[in-house]
Formats: structure tokens, C-alpha cells, sequence
């Protein structure tokens, strides 16, 4: 990997990071800041979610303050000039998925493009 490749990724992994921070998903400004506006996941429970709806959710105050995820496994690829593949192992208050993430670079910096969760054993 050249290093161009392996600060992108380092980047990803970074931002990826921060969405996972109980702070930061507690913020939908925070939140909007790391996502793409064409932001679309297939969350691990099977519902489809776009940047609107993820942050609708973290807006309305509906959502407790939630506990940290615990990532292993993270690993991460260029796919394209300004485009990250991440992938990784979450386990969320016992809720074990691994999650794949696509981001790309852009002029407000990296945000996520695609995310998917998949539950696990």
C-alpha cells in the first residue's frame, strides 16, 4: 500500500471512529458532518436508512445516550482515488455484527457513502 493509500485509509478508519462515539452520535450536527448527503445504509436489522432519517433520529432526542461499540478486526482498502472501503467486527451492548462501510473524499473531507451491518454469533 503507498502511503497516499494508507493516509486515506487512516482517514476512514478515523472518521469511522468518530460515528461511533456515543458523543458524536448523540449530535446530529456532528453526525451530518460525517455523513455524504447520498448517505444510504442497510442497517443490521434490515431497514434502509438515508442521511435524513439517521438524522432525524439523532435529532429528536429519542435516543438514550448510547454505550461505546467495541471494534476489532478493522481493516481497510482504497478502491478508487478518494474512495475507502472499511470493514470491521462491532459488538454493541452484546449486539455482535460486522459492518462494512464505503467512504469517499470530498470538499468538506471524508464522509460515509454506504454502510451495512450484518449480524452475527
Amino acid at each position: 500500500m503507498t502511503d497516499e493509500s494508507e493516509r486515506a485509509v487512516q482517514a476512514a478508519i478515523e472518521a469511522e471512529m468518530r460515528l461511533l462515539d456515543p458523543a458524536v452520535r448523540a449530535s446530529s450536527a456532528l453526525v451530518s458532518e460525517l455523513l455524504d448527503p447520498e448517505f444510504l445504509e442497510i442497517g443490521a436489522s434490515g431497514r434502509r436508512w438515508d442521511a435524513t432519517s439517521i438524522l432525524t433520529v439523532t435529532s429528536d432526542g429519542s435516543v438514550a445516550p448510547e454505550a461505546p461499540v467495541e471494534v476489532s478486526d478493522m481493516s481497510g482498502a482504497v478502491l478508487a482515488p478518494g474512495i475507502v472501503h472499511l470493514t470491521y467486527f462491532a459488538d454493541h451492548s452484546g449486539r455482535r455484527a460486522w459492518r462494512s462501510s464505503v467512504w469517499r473524499l470530498t470538499e468538506a473531507g471524508w464522509r460515509m457513502y454506504f454502510h451495512q451491518g450484518t449480524l452475527t454469533s
